[in-house]
């Protein structure tokens, strides 16, 4: 089973939503963020990344970091710039980039379904960004940013979700990337019942995005449970909040590499080690049309890699990623990426950004670019339900989530 509970959130006043509204902390850095927020005092990364209010030679650690982060979200709420909901509600919220429609539910999911493997997760953490948004939970006592969650769709829900799609939203805004981000209240005792019965029935959650929004909340809660000697499992901390998106919907782009060297070898000695496990050929096409080929752009002109039979165990659903696939077979023995992880030797570029990109990155120093195919949804479930992970960035989710919409304050 799987919990999905109704809760009180606080919200933004319906003329500052858009103002409000802000991409999420992880995909901007320091100065991103601040031009972002720039001449804008309701933006939300004020508080998701707070350094931005203070000196610019300020570490993004340090204490007064954290103090600035409660003391913004406090001022929020205290100025009515955002305000509490009057009952526990569900929320539906929608996303449209294009053509392309996701609507999910928010609420609060379990931090005991976490620990016992209902909610599962695809990927590591780093210990540096699991402390660094642990002090944020922490100190705001709050859920600030959603965590983005997955379930294999669920016909009679999608029905529900339909039904509240009809009704007049709260917010309908579109952010200056030109994605549209709609809310619904779902608030109606009988559907929120409904719901809440209907997602009991859902075998698994699985994070698609945010596993470090979700471990600090984990973190939070266990620390809360230990000060406490002894609960019910019904306490705030018990919960965090998350939107859940049926499967089906969801958009995974790309997740590139680039490169800064070619580990001491020439270009005509790189491509002959390439060849050897590598079907390689000059292309037109940038981004790889099929699973288990590669785009690869080197001295001016792409090319297209095509893994050879046998130089991978298809049927394991980690190492027969396209990623593991390129790590396994170029970037570690020829390439000498031993770790991406932590090699500084290379860097990845999300598919939003384009090929452009990767040929940017290349004119201006790096060696050598790489296109993946996307990793799919059942591919990364698959990985999941082994109690796998995937190598680091493999997938890449698009639309983001913005933050600011809903908040969940745990002792609201």
């Amino acid at each position: 089973m799987s919990q999905l509970k109704p809760f009180r959130a606080h919200r933004p006043r319906p003329e500052l939503a858009a103002q409000v509204a802000a991409v999420p902390y992880d995909v901007v850095n320091t100065q991103e963020a601040a031009e972002l927020a720039k001449g804008n005092p309701y933006s939300f990364l004020h508080v998701g990344r707070p350094e931005i209010d203070l000196p610019a030679d300020t570490d993004i650690h340090a204490d007064a970091v954290y103090a600035k982060g409660v003391a913004n979200l406090k001022a929020m709420i205290e100025k009515g710039v955002l305000f509490q909901e009057n009952t526990p509600c569900l929320y539906v919220y929608q996303q449209r980039m294009g053509d392309h429609v996701q609507a999910g539910l928010v609420g609060l999911c379990s931090v005991e379904e976490y620990e016992n493997g209902t909610i599962k997760r695809h990927e590591f953490t780093r210990k540096d960004k699991e402390d660094d948004r642990t002090r944020h939970v922490t100190e705001q006592a709050a859920n600030a940013e959603p965590v983005f969650l997955t379930y294999r769709a669920v016909p009679y829900i999608d029905h529900i979700v339909n039904d509240v799609r009809k009704q007049v939203p709260v917010y309908d805004v579109v952010t200056p990337d030109g994605i549209g981000h709609t809310v619904w209240v779902v608030s109606g005792e009988t559907v929120v019942y409904e719901l809440v019965n209907l997602f009991n029935g859902v075998p698994a959650l699985y994070i698609a995005d945010g596993h470090h929004r979700t471990a600090a909340a984990i973190r939070y809660a266990q620390a809360r449970r230990a000060a406490a000697g002894s609960g019910t499992g019904d306490e705030p901390y018990e919960s965090f909040m998350a939107v859940v998106f049926p499967h089906d919907q969801l958009k995974i782009m790309d997740y590139n590499r680039v490169v800064k060297d070619l580990n001491g070898l020439g270009q005509d000695a790189f491509l002959a080690k390439v060849k050897e496990t590598f079907d390689v050929a000059v292309s037109t096409h940038r981004s790889p049309q099929a699973p288990t080929t590669f785009g690869m752009f080197l001295g001016g002109t792409w090319y297209e890699l095509k893994a050879k039979a046998g130089t991978f165990p298809a049927s394991d659903p980690v190492r027969g990623l396209d990623v593991s696939i390129l790590q396994e077979n170029l970037l570690g023995p020829i390439l000498g990426i031993d770790d991406p992880r932590t090699n500084t030797r290379i860097d990845f570029v999300g598919g939003i950004r384009g090929m452009d990109e990767l040929e940017r990155r290349v004119k201006e120093g790096c060696a050598v670019a790489f296109s993946v195919y996307p990793t799919s949804l059942t591919q990364l479930m698959s990985v999941a339900d082994a109690g796998e992970v995937m190598p680091p960035k493999s997938t890449w989710f698009e639309p983001k989530l913005r933050s600011g919409l809903l908040v969940r304050m745990y002792e609201g």
